[in-house]
């Protein structure tokens, strides 16, 4: 019941004692799991072990949702039935059995160090830590980019489509390359930000109960 394996162990033909035998779990995976949580996901812990200890590793790390004696072909069919119910789902793996739900995902991440060259080829993205607390500021870290891209994007056009009717209207070419150009050295300092990214304040940890607050 505690999710573990059991061995029996003996001598002279008569059973002595049992063995329970489990993985270990990281140290940092049920802050990591909290710290997706304040991000706004919703972990999923989908894996070919048993029933058992699959439902002991979930509960210990903080995930509810277990799918459990599960194939390579079924967790692919179950990332399919999960972006079916209109959930993007990014997969997270090191192995051979999780490439092809990780190809199937709408990211898929494998844990670079330790994954397969299979999983590797599959992912979009890798992770050459094999630290899952490493997740939440990828993720974090990737938003963020989408953000000031998307900032750039605006000012560029913004500006262009000030500039041209202007320049129609009669300013002055050099008042709108001096415009343009500016615009561009804003994009660029924009974009440094990034850099300064891992200083900025991360999703916070939960404390060793799991407990988080609510984010908006």
């Amino acid at each position: 019941d505690a999710g573990r394996t059991v061995v029996y162990v003996g001598w002279d033909g008569a059973v002595r004692g049992a063995l329970a035998v489990a993985d270990t779990v990281k140290p940092t995976s049920r802050e990591a799991i909290a710290a997706l949580r304040e991000l706004g996901l919703s972990p999923v812990l989908l894996t070919g072990d048993a029933e058992a200890p699959a439902r002991a590793v979930g509960a210990e790390v903080g995930i509810d949702e277990v799918i459990a004696e599960v194939l390579p072909a079924d967790k692919a069919a179950k990332v399919a039935e999960l972006q079916a119910q209109g959930r993007k789902v990014a997969m997270v793996g090191d192995g051979v059995n999780d490439a092809p739900a990780m190809a199937n995902a709408t990211v898929g991440i494998a844990m670079g160090a330790a994954g397969s060259d299979v999983a590797l080829e599959a992912a979009d993205v890798a992770l050459m830590s094999d630290d899952v607390a490493r997740l939440p500021f990828a993720i974090a870290l990737g938003r963020q980019t989408r953000r000031i891209t998307l900032q750039n994007l605006w000012v560029s056009l913004g500006v262009v489509a000030v500039l041209v009717p202007a320049t129609i209207a009669g300013l002055s070419i050099g008042l709108a390359v001096l415009a343009h150009e500016g615009s561009t050295l804003v994009v660029v300092i924009n974009a440094l930000r990034l850099l300064r990214f891992d200083a900025e304040p991360r999703p916070r940890m939960s404390g060793r109960d799991g407990s988080v607050s609510p984010r908006n």
